[in-house]
């Protein structure tokens, strides 16, 4: 069938809106009417070229639409069911995932992180050229091809806004704070990046009862959604963090310090700013080359811990729909989550939003 996608020919070019040609899906595969998806800094990262990868690709990663055909073999979803995408599909049967850890699937290196999908190669054509699917999603699309595990059918009683958020930003972030770091009540954390995770991570912390939230971020906009989202300070990043941080913890640090930015000067901060036996967390993906140099005492005289954390270290099968429930409850914010919203067509601005930094989500609506 043809459809309209946003192609990346070559990196650190402008994203190409054209038509392309996505073929049928097979068993275990199904097309899902693309209604809303997610603009993230994974996206940003081969749109600029810090991120090494083959091309041409269809990027877009965060998403949620509609199930419009299934294969003969697929059972998780049927046809009219809406659904959130999930970029990490596990294959349930490797070592990772009999023991819980779905999001270090062993099947991701081989295929969604090679952008192709789980069942094998790819769907997409155009100007006679096979397209590759980024994470196995390529959603910067009005439809899409994607595994059966690659889809979480959701309820009817949420936009597809709201919907498109969950499926990077919103697990990665408060999974990060509740899986990965497992933050206790009445506890001190620090948020070092107010984007679309950072604000996630605050409202994870909420949720785990955390009694202080300090956010840092160099631009005013997401210092602003930072109290919005439930941060009890918001302070610009500065050579000063350090002491504003410790005066507002009672001299000792933070229990708990996410890093969502991942740059060298970042988790160096980060690693400055937790307490003696405190925790940092790495979300922020940087370019992949980028690497740190970080004082080891630390860890050994203060028992510091450095973990990292991916798409919020937990099963997105699962946690998604109980992140669901949490918005039903009032306990989580999705709707606004979404700053901007923009047409296929507008793909590039919206990527130039986020690389200006304009705060919380832009979304690409059909």
């Amino acid at each position: 069938m043809k459809i309209k996608a946003a192609i990346l020919w070559e990196l650190g070019q402008p994203l190409s809106v054209e038509e392309v040609e996505l073929a049928e899906p097979r068993p275990t595969e199904m097309l899902v009417e693309v209604k809303a998806a997610g603009v993230c800094h994974s996206d940003l990262h081969p749109a600029r070229g810090d991120w090494p990868m083959r091309t041409p690709l269809v990027l877009g990663h965060e998403g949620a639409g509609i199930v419009r055909q299934v294969g003969a073999e697929v059972t998780r979803a049927k046809v009219g069911d809406h659904v959130v995408f999930c970029w990490a599909p596990p294959c349930g049967v490797c070592e990772m995932c009999r023991a819980g850890r779905p999001v270090l699937c062993e099947r991701l290196e081989k295929t969604v992180y090679r952008n192709r999908l789980p069942a094998g190669g790819t769907r997409l054509r155009a100007r006679d050229q096979e397209l590759y699917h980024f994470n196995a999603t390529a959603c910067f699309a009005d439809h899409a091809v994607l595994c059966e595990e690659g889809v979480i059918p959701v309820s009817e009683d949420i936009s597809f806004e709201a919907l498109a958020t969950l499926g990077c930003a919103v697990v990665t972030g408060v999974g990060a704070a509740i899986n990965a770091a497992r933050v206790e009540a009445g506890s001190q954390i620090v948020v070092i990046g107010a984007g679309g995770v950072g604000l996630n991570v605050i409202q994870g912390a909420v949720i785990a009862g955390a009694e202080k939230i300090i956010a840092i971020d160099a631009r005013a906009r997401p210092l602003e959604l930072a109290h919005a989202f439930g941060a009890t300070e918001a302070i610009a990043a500065a050579p000063e963090n350090l002491r504003q941080v410790r005066e507002l913890t009672g001299g000792r640090g933070a229990d708990y310090v996410f890093d969502t930015v991942g740059l060298p000067d970042t988790l160096n901060a980060a690693l400055n700013l937790v307490r003696k036996g405190g925790t940092v967390v790495l979300t922020g993906l940087s370019r992949i080359d980028a690497t740190a140099s970080i004082n080891t005492f630390p860890f050994v005289m203060q028992e510091k811990r450095l973990i990292g954390s991916v798409y919020g270290s937990g099963q997105p099968l699962r946690d998604i729909p109980k992140l669901i429930e949490l918005n039903r409850q009032g306990k989580l914010k999705l709707r606004e989550l979404v700053a901007r919203t923009y047409a296929i067509e507008e793909i590039n601005e919206a990527l130039d939003a986020l690389a200006a930094g304009e705060g919380a989500r832009g979304i690409i609506r059909w």
